[in-house]
């Protein structure tokens, strides 16, 4: 990765410190006190000391001082304990703000762009890698400005006191800082690399565990079961790489840390045997001065020591941070965030002219397409695939942008709130989706206060009914992963159920039977056909049987409407209709 772009990477994880800005100044503030605390405790400690030993001062007149020693002590210890406490607020507020942003942006971009990644990536992006921003928010951020704050504050209190001893706490110091950059330089990148391999990874595995089935039916289980084992070889040598980088920076700072507090032991050193003369103004070197520098010393170093060991957590959220915010940068075709309702007592009619259907990222899917879809039609979409009968299913679903006209009663159906068109629509797919745990919970996921007369009628008029009996709760029966109980024509028939339990004034239809056996077509069928004659329909479809008594039939080619009119008009002229009848004949 190049120095710009973690440049660019820092300064956007900084801007997102402040969706909890108030919580890291308090995080901030406490360490500020503790570093108080550190001063008075060493001040007191050496006090005490240069008291015992020197002046010989009875232990009966120093209660006092012990008592305060002691407060210092176990204050210091509530603010580590505060201070652990709201950097993990801190960090859990930024991460929980960050995955409504990505949710955000995914609900903005759709389900058409969704499709561009395996859901692995995505869970690892929303899941591991925001997580891994916690370190950086709870403690690396707060510490940063502690390592200088704390460092200043221990160099005014030393300065007064032997102005050698300063000057080489002040020397020394940007020996840490400095190798712990030259040493950390290729950590992010490091990181970045590791998190690219655990995104390809968790996608790969996610994708081979949903197609398992397949897979062992063509005989491939050995062949991905290698692909996978070299795979976590590789982010196993990544993630030790990682590890190395972190081990060699800490290593780094301890051992300049261990020279500097050496050096001034030795200045101390000397000078109590006389062999060194300056540093304290001329007064001679104390036994309260060398203790106090000496306990000091190492407190001045800890704060930039705690801030290498955070280090690594800078270079993860780096690594981290490269896809989240070119995910979030992300700039997609705007699909219209409108705010106007329908009237429901209208009869719904949608109205396109030099409607063009674009792609997320603007690329053209179909178009132009001028038509008129009447109230209480029948309307079936036929073509050849990638002939743009699926976008323009997509597009009326609030699924992709467009250019043109698409007036929905005399509205522009961008500006239409999102929510209140979604009512009007129902929709059966060709892949049904039950992600609710029991059967009844998926037939009432879009009307939840559907009565028991209401849901009785749906689980009759989608044939629910005849496998209802096998299920060994009954309507109560939970599903599983991916509806594992039911078979594809069993799935297929609850999502029926739940379009038809709560009629909407749209109803669209992606190839319902496309997967089905010929027992499971013929009732998912004969269900959304009697359901079409109560709604507006629009059904994509190859089965060209199925369209016989739809009012009009519109055939795509190229993105664009070539062919309009019922079924004995269509196939008796000369065109691609009769061409796909006469194609299908042939197959059969």
């Amino acid at each position: 990765m190049k120095k710009t772009r973690q440049y660019q990477l820092t300064r956007w994880l900084k801007t997102q410190s402040a969706l909890a800005q108030r919580w890291l100044r308090l995080s901030m503030l406490l360490g500020l006190f503790s570093g108080i605390l550190i001063v008075a405790q060493a001040w007191l400690l050496a006090s005490l000391l240069h008291a015992l030993i020197i002046e010989h001062q009875p232990r009966a007149e120093l209660v006092s001082s012990f008592i305060w020693l002691l407060a210092t002590f176990a204050l210091r210890a509530l603010l580590s304990w505060l201070r652990e406490r709201v950097g993990f607020i801190c960090g859990q507020v930024i991460r929980q703000r960050m995955r409504v942003q990505v949710l955000d942006k995914l609900q903005r971009l759709g389900p058409a762009w969704i499709q561009g990644k395996p859901a692995g990536s995505w869970a690892s992006i929303i899941v591991e890698q925001i997580e891994d921003m916690q370190d950086y928010y709870a403690r690396y951020l707060p510490q940063m400005y502690l390592a200088v704050f704390i460092p200043l504050l221990i160099l005014i209190t030393v300065f007064p006191i032997n102005w050698a001893a300063g000057l080489i706490l002040l020397a020394t110091a940007p020996l840490i800082p400095l190798f712990m950059a030259l040493v950390g330089m290729g950590a992010a990148d490091a990181n970045r690399r590791n998190f690219v391999a655990l995104a390809r990874l968790s996608g790969n595995f996610l994708d081979r565990l949903r197609g398992l089935d397949t897979l062992r039916l063509f005989n491939r289980g050995r062949a991905e079961t290698e692909q996978i084992a070299k795979s976590s070889e590789d982010f196993r040598q990544r993630t030790m790489e990682v590890l190395r980088m972190a081990f060699l920076s800490s290593a780094v700072l301890e051992f300049f840390a261990s020279i500097s507090i050496a050096v001034v032991a030795v200045y101390f050193g000397f000078s109590y045997l006389g062999e060194l003369n300056f540093g304290s103004y001329g007064t001679g070197v104390t036994l309260f001065a060398g203790f106090l520098v000496l306990i000091l010393a190492p407190e001045f170093f800890q704060p930039l020591r705690d801030l290498g060991a955070f280090y690594h957590a800078k270079a993860q959220a780096v690594g981290a941070a490269e896809a989240l915010e070119a995910f979030l940068a992300e700039e997609g075709e705007q699909m219209g965030n409108g705010t106007q309702v329908l009237d429901n007592e209208v009869p719904l009619t949608l109205h396109a002219r030099d409607l063009e259907i674009l792609s997320p990222n603007g690329a053209l899917l179909a178009g132009p397409l001028t038509f008129t879809l009447p109230a209480n039609q029948r309307i079936a979409l036929v073509g050849l695939s990638g002939a743009g009968k699926s976008s323009l299913l997509n597009l009326l679903l609030g699924f992709l942008p467009y250019r043109g006209s698409l007036l929905v009663n005399g509205t522009e159906l961008r500006e239409l709130a999102a929510a209140n068109w979604r009512q009007q629509l129902g929709w059966v797919g060709q892949n049904p989706h039950l992600p609710a745990p029991t059967l009844r919970d998926n037939i009432l996921l879009g009307y939840p206060e559907a009565s028991e007369e209401q849901l009785r009628q749906a689980v009759e008029q989608a044939y629910v009914s005849e496998f209802l009996p096998h299920l060994p709760n009954g309507l109560e029966t939970e599903l599983g992963d991916s509806a594992a109980r039911l078979s594809v024509g069993q799935a297929q028939r609850v999502a029926v159920a739940r379009a038809l339990i709560s009629p909407r004034r749209l109803l669209l239809l992606d190839e319902p039977a496309a997967s089905l056996d010929a027992h499971s077509e013929r009732w998912v069928m004969q269900a959304l056909n009697r359901a079409s004659h109560q709604q507006t329909t629009l059904l994509v479809t190859h089965q060209l049987e199925d369209t016989e008594d739809y009012d009009q039939i519109w055939v795509m080619d190229n993105g664009q409407i070539v062919q309009c009119g019922n079924y004995a008009t269509l196939s008796s002229q000369p065109g691609l209709f009769a061409n796909l009848i006469a194609h299908r004949s042939g197959e059969l």
